[in-house]
């Protein structure tokens, strides 16, 4: 069996990249998979910044570094035609990239093909063999699409055999709000894998967040949180590791609370869980989360979380007081509390992070590659009833468009 998974840009930096990485190096070390390769719609450097596994060949479409025959390209100027415009990475797209999508994926003899973002899933479900499994991996939640992108997946994604979202709410969100007969919609978290490092002892006076400075990850009410903390405890820190737009605005509302000397962006850090061991609580005031990958890398370090109980990852991450903590989005104040109770009761702490070690080995490797694997036994068990049921949905459908088109007459 071989399979294919369809990549933005592996040459970048981001969660999505990374849990490709861990799926493709997963499935390769499987019974029966005789070849996996990562095929990347971008490619804007030498190699990429994520280790890949060499049993997993990478494949770049189109080479968007200065200098190369693509970007000599009269499609490269154009843009693109196949890829969602009311998806947020149109812009990134060529009618370049689309052709070469709609080639490889016409030309392709892989049994299995997994798509990783919506405009990609896109590209599956037009350009995509029949004769191949066709998954749409959903990273973000469905709520984060807006309603002209919905509308356009909606019509996509019925032509594929599966729909698989990181957590089992946002399946639920699938069902109700995009019915899709003959697509098996389920939840498969993402991999992360133990890390090579040696956990925190939680002895560090330091709380830790991570994640892309945008508004949505709510850095600025955890440094507001941070500053109760620190009235009370002024020898702990906040290191807060990652880039992005709201650098300058968070360093400001830093400065305007006296907390230089007390709290750090120190920019972007990979790996992130060398830094997370070095901390003893690890905090996230997301207001809304997809899954919640530093999460669980936290977890994994042995360092117990602090996080809102936002939509949709955090609630199934956190086993709330027993190897983390959830609290009310948007709330400092309990947020503010949450981190004091685990720097006041360091025994509390403690058992907080070796629940959350032992809780975190449900993203080990082997457990979710053979969900997949059995994910592909069952679609193919099931090809003929699931494209009846898309055949029953598609006459279901029209007979409502008769009914309203009657009705308005």
């Amino acid at each position: 069996m071989k399979i294919t998974l369809l990549l933005h840009n592996a040459y970048a930096i981001g969660g999505t990249i990374r849990t490709t990485f861990n799926l493709a190096a997963a499935l390769a070390g499987r019974p029966g998979v005789d070849e996996v390769e990562i095929v990347s719609m971008l490619r804007h450097r030498e190699v990429p910044r994520f280790t890949l596994d060499p049993r997993v060949r990478l494949v770049p479409l189109v080479d968007t570094r200065v200098g190369s025959d693509d970007m000599a390209d009269p499609r490269f100027g154009e843009p693109a035609k196949d890829f969602p415009l009311a998806e947020k990475r149109h812009h990134q797209y060529s009618r370049l990239v689309d052709v070469r999508a709609a080639e490889f994926l016409r030309g392709t003899d892989a049994d299995v093909l997994i798509g990783t973002r919506p405009g990609i899933n896109v590209y599956l479900a037009r350009f995509g063999p029949r004769r191949a499994l066709r998954i749409a991996q959903e990273h973000l939640r469905h709520d984060a699409h807006g309603k002209r992108l919905r509308a356009e997946l909606a019509r996509h994604y019925q032509h594929l055999d599966a729909l698989v979202t990181t957590t089992e709410a946002d399946a639920a969100v699938y069902r109700t709000r995009m019915p899709l007969p003959g697509v098996r919609v389920l939840a498969v978290p993402n991999i992360v894998p133990a890390p090579p490092v040696v956990p925190s002892d939680g002895t560090a006076k330091v709380i830790a967040a991570a994640g892309r400075l945008v508004r949505g990850k709510r850095f600025d009410l955890l440094i507001e949180a941070f500053s109760a903390v620190s009235a009370k405890h002024p020898d702990w820190r906040l290191r807060i590791h990652g880039g992005g737009a709201e650098r300058d605005r968070l360093q400001g509302l830093i400065d305007g609370l006296g907390l230089t000397e007390r709290a750090e962006l120190t920019g972007p850090r990979s790996p992130i869980e060398a830094e997370f061991a070095k901390a003893s609580i690890v905090a996230s005031a997301s207001d809304a989360e997809s899954f919640g990958m530093t999460l669980v890398e936290a977890m994994r370090c042995g360092v117990p979380v602090v996080s809102t109980n936002c939509p949709l990852g955090p609630a199934e991450i956190i086993d709330d007081g027993a190897d983390g903590l959830l609290v009310p989005p948007g709330d400092g104040r309990a947020l503010a509390t949450g981190l004091l109770g685990l720097i006041e009761d360091p025994v509390r702490r403690r058992k907080m992070a070796e629940a959350a070690r032992e809780s975190a080995r449900r993203y080990d490797p082997e457990p979710i590659a053979e969900r997949y694997q059995l994910l592909f036994q069952e679609l193919r068990a099931t090809r003929t009833r699931r494209a009846a049921h898309r055949a029953f949905g598609r006459v279901r459908r029209r007979v409502r468009a008769v009914l309203r088109r009657a009705l308005r007459r």
